[in-house]
C-alpha cells in the first residue's frame, strides 16, 4: 500500500510537468495573444465594437502620421502593428515577457511556479496569489456543499436502485439520470434559476449571494440553515 501511494505521488511530477508544457505550447501557438490584444487597443482595431468605433479615426491618424516607422513595421509578426514604431512593439513584448525565446520563457515559468510566484493579473492589477486567496473561502464553501449534495443524493439513490433492480423506479430514475447527463451544466443551471429563483414560476431561492444581507444578525442555527439556502 505504501509503495502504491509513493508511486502515485511520484507520478504527479511528470503529469504536472506535461500539463504545463502542453498548456504553454497551446498558448504560444494560439492567435490573439496579449501583445496582439494591446496592439489592437492602441491602434483602434480591437474586437470590441465600441473600441472599433471610438478608435477608428485615431488608428487611421496614427497610420497616416507614422511615415517610415509604419513602413518598417509592415513586416511585423503581429496583426494591426502597421503604423506603430517597432521599438514600441519591442517594449510591449518585453512587458509580457515575449522578448525571450520560447524555451527560456518555459523554464522561467516553471521556476516561478516552483516558487509559487504566479505573477500579477493584467486585468485586476493585483497579485494572482492574492486573488486566489480572496476567492478561496468561496471555492471551498461551494466545493464542500457540492460534495455533500452529491453524496446525500447519489448514495441513497444508488442503494434504492440496487434494491429495486428492474422495477419502474429503477427504469425511470435511470432515464432521468441519462437525460440529466445529456443536458449541459450551464443550461441546466439557467433552467433551475428560472424555475426556482426567477419569480416567473417559483420564488424559493435567492438569485445571487452566498448569504443573506442580515447574516451577521442571525443566530448560529439560522446561519447554518441560511448558507445552504
Amino acid at each position: 500500500m505504501l509503495a502504491y501511494v509513493v508511486r502515485r505521488v511520484l507520478l504527479m511530477v511528470p503529469t504536472l510537468l506535461g500539463i504545463m508544457v502542453i498548456n504553454f505550447l497551446i498558448v504560444q501557438a494560439a492567435p490573439g495573444g496579449p501583445v496582439e490584444q494591446l496592439i489592437a487597443q492602441i491602434s483602434g482595431t480591437a474586437v470590441d465594437a465600441t473600441a472599433r468605433i471610438g478608435g477608428a479615426d485615431l488608428g487611421e491618424t496614427r497610420q497616416a502620421q507614422a511615415g517610415q516607422a509604419g513602413d518598417a513595421s509592415l513586416a511585423s509578426k503581429y496583426r494591426g502593428a502597421r503604423g506603430l514604431d517597432p521599438e514600441f512593439i519591442k517594449e510591449i513584448e518585453k512587458l509580457y515577457g515575449f522578448d525571450k525565446p520560447a524555451h527560456e520563457r518555459l523554464f522561467q515559468m516553471i521556476g516561478n511556479y516552483l516558487r509559487f510566484d504566479f505573477g500579477d493579473s493584467f486585468f485586476r492589477d493585483r497579485s494572482v496569489v492574492d486573488l486566489v486567496v480572496d476567492k478561496m473561502p468561496v471555492s471551498i464553501s461551494l466545493g464542500i456543499w457540492t460534495t455533500l449534495l452529491v453524496y446525500f443524493i447519489s448514495v441513497p439513490l444508488g442503494v434504492a436502485k440496487a434494491v429495486r433492480d428492474g422495477t419502474r423506479f429503477d427504469i425511470w430514475t435511470s432515464a432521468t439520470i441519462i437525460v440529466g447527463y445529456a443536458i449541459p451544466n450551464f443550461l441546466f443551471a439557467v433552467l433551475l434559476v428560472v424555475l426556482f429563483a426567477g419569480g416567473s414560476f417559483w420564488d424559493i431561492f435567492p438569485l445571487r449571494g452566498l448569504m443573506s444581507e442580515n447574516w451577521s444578525d442571525l443566530s448560529w442555527p439560522d446561519r447554518i440553515a441560511d448558507s445552504p439556502w
